[in-house]
């Protein structure tokens, strides 16, 4: 099969596009055709190992040392059942699903297996393949800050970065649970973030939001870009401050897929696309990436 495998780490040109052995799933997994899968900041970080010094060896043990010791990176999918292992009962042939694969990558690549009690699920029956994988990353990762900030109905929540891929599936979420929402993004984005559910939309380019009246209960940096100590005067009586950056990497559970499953199929979350690229076209979607200036999420697109 074809996938692109970062061969060290470095620019967007050490991805190169290989062969490389169609993998067989074992008893308790499942062999996905993937249709589609993404390139998030976490996949160009990876490859590039822009890290603090601090951080170097002990990512470099975690990761590998000389490149990736998962050299296929991509962390979202959506795809397939192709084939299934003697002892799997959840999914079966033909099933269309979309999944995470976390620390495991894999997504760049026209095949993948993963265990059957992975974080999997079946694709929202209204979206396209890549709508479904779009949204994996940026809807768990924001649910998982949000339960990490305890959001709730009626609170003053704040999205710095709503315009990303957390930044956009976290408004929407957001709006979901019934929190009065201000995105903090720029001018150009304004329109797409209040269509999405912001309630007002803050211009960083211009507004400190730090600087007004205005306190919230719940701060979220969905671009790691700010720190708590900046916000502490942005804060209410009790509020909480979560970030992307410096507060652990987003824990993703399947209950979470499923939510998404549930409220993309209501019709109340999107995805939000910006470009789409072929599986050779990767090196210029992470050279995309890593301008900072992409909106929601960034798409590969795969054969069917």
């Amino acid at each position: 099969m074809k996938a692109m495998v970062c061969t060290k780490y470095g620019k967007p040109d050490v991805l190169q596009l290989q062969e490389v052995e169609k993998p067989i799933p074992k008893e308790n997994e499942i062999l996905i055709k993937i249709y589609a899968t993404t390139v998030t900041s976490g996949d160009c970080r990876v490859r590039s190992f822009n890290s603090p010094l601090l951080l170097w060896l002990p990512l470099r043990i975690v990761l590998g040392l000389r490149k990736p010791r998962k050299s296929i990176l991509g962390v979202e999918l959506a795809g397939e059942v192709e084939d299934v292992g003697k002892n799997v009962t959840r999914f079966k042939k033909g099933d269309q699903l979309f999944a995470m694969t976390g620390m495991k990558f894999g997504g760049y690549a026209e095949y993948i297996c993963l265990p059957e009690k992975g974080t999997i699920a079946v694709k929202p029956e209204n979206v396209t393949y890549e709508e479904a994988a779009s949204i994996s990353f940026g809807g768990t990762t924001a649910l998982h800050f949000f339960r990490k900030g305890n959001i709730h109905a009626g609170q003053k929540v704040i999205i710095y970065g709503a315009s990303g891929a957390v930044g956009t599936a976290a408004v929407q979420l957001a709006s979901y649970y019934g929190a009065e929402v201000t995105g903090v993004c720029s001018a150009k984005n304004s329109e797409l973030v209040k269509s999405l559910g912001a309630d007002r939309v803050i211009n960083y380019q211009h507004e400190n939001f730090t600087e007004k009246e205005e306190r919230y209960d719940l701060i979220f940096d969905a671009v790691g870009k700010i720190t708590k100590n900046q916000c502490q005067e942005a804060l209410a009586l009790n509020g909480r401050f979560v970030s992307v950056e410096g507060q652990g990497i987003a824990k993703v559970q399947t209950k979470d897929l499923l939510l998404l499953k549930k409220l993309m199929e209501e019709g109340q979350i999107k995805s939000v696309i910006d470009r789409c690229y072929s599986l050779e076209q990767i090196p210029e979607a992470h050279e995309y990436v890593e301008t900072g200036h992409k909106i929601g999420s960034v798409v590969v697109t795969l054969k069917k």
